[in-house]
């Protein structure tokens, strides 16, 4: 199980605001920050889900991965008049911020993937320009700190986000991955610009991957591996003839045993699109939860 505090300041929109605890941490020189990112189980992928399930939602997620939502709260989260149902979910997979509208959602927001949360807001714009993103939403404030959002080359929209309470969530069993779909045209820019922000490296370069994962067996992918403070990345690099549902999970999640983990989640109210498939290193399958979040969730085979 995943290890949490349940503190007041252990939700997303505690009324207890103290000093941010964690400082930038410094390059050895003490010129400039090494890195900008705290942990990983700080990425928080963003899921927009209809009022009305929303707690179906939360519930089938949990029911499926376990951990424990925060409570919930009715609040304007943006720059922008609006108003959303906005709730935290953490399981020992994996971390989710959850958003029911109940107003139209002001551009570009919706658009984002997840969250990262930041040891300083000026510093990360400035790393992250430095590094070849561009800032598409300015630096605002929120009811518990300051986001904004950024955009890489190939258009991966992502947050970054700092809390004027430091946020102290337990660490995961398992690291998610952020799987981001790109062409061959924007791979190695993102990849060139992502690795210069986060300080990560590439842990495996497959241009001959086994292309069944993604619908289409036989063939083969470029997969690109990242790791990172800010947790892991599977960079899917394809030519975009993608069968539905692939390009549209989010994020994969990294369970002891798929059969167990898909036999929980449809007794939750989730449903399978894709089946089981055998990639070589793991056993991986789509599902899809109430509200229409779809996740990749695999098991990793031990060699």
């Amino acid at each position: 199980m995943m290890r949490l505090r349940t503190s007041p300041l252990c939700t997303m929109f505690s009324a207890a605001l103290l000093a941010l605890a964690a400082a930038p941490v410094l390059a050895k020189d003490g010129a400039k920050p090494a890195s900008v990112g705290v942990a990983p189980q700080y990425d928080t992928t963003h899921v927009y889900v209809a009022p009305a399930e929303l707690d179906a939602f939360v519930n089938s997620f949990v029911a499926t991965f376990g951990g424990q939502p925060s409570k919930r709260i009715v609040a304007n989260v943006l720059p922008t008049p609006s108003s959303t149902q906005a709730q935290y979910v953490w399981t020992p997979v994996g971390t989710l911020s959850t958003f029911g509208f109940e107003t139209p959602i002001p551009y570009p927001f919706g658009d984002e993937r997840n969250g990262y949360l930041v040891t300083d807001m000026d510093q990360a714009i400035k790393a992250a320009r430095a590094a070849g993103a561009e800032v598409i939403v300015e630096p605002f404030k929120d009811p518990i700190g300051l986001d904004a959002v950024i955009q890489w080359p190939g258009g991966v929209k992502m947050q970054l986000y700092w809390h004027f309470t430091a946020p102290a969530y337990g660490t995961l069993d398992s690291v998610p991955d952020n799987r981001v779909y790109l062409s061959r045209d924007r791979a190695d820019a993102f990849v060139h610009a992502f690795l210069k922000f986060s300080h990560g490296k590439v842990v495996a370069d497959d241009r001959k991957a086994n292309a069944g994962e993604i619908g289409r067996a036989g063939e083969t992918y470029r997969c690109i591996r990242i790791k990172s403070v800010f947790g892991k990345m599977q960079v899917l690099v394809t030519d975009g003839h993608l069968p539905y549902p692939f390009g549209h999970e989010l994020t994969g999640y990294e369970v002891k045993n798929l059969g167990q983990t898909l036999d929980k989640a449809k007794a939750a109210g989730a449903s399978v699109l894709f089946a089981p498939y055998d990639a070589g290193d793991r056993d991986t399958a789509i599902v899809q939860f109430p509200g229409g979040y779809i996740a990749e969730v695999h098991d990793l085979k031990s060699h």
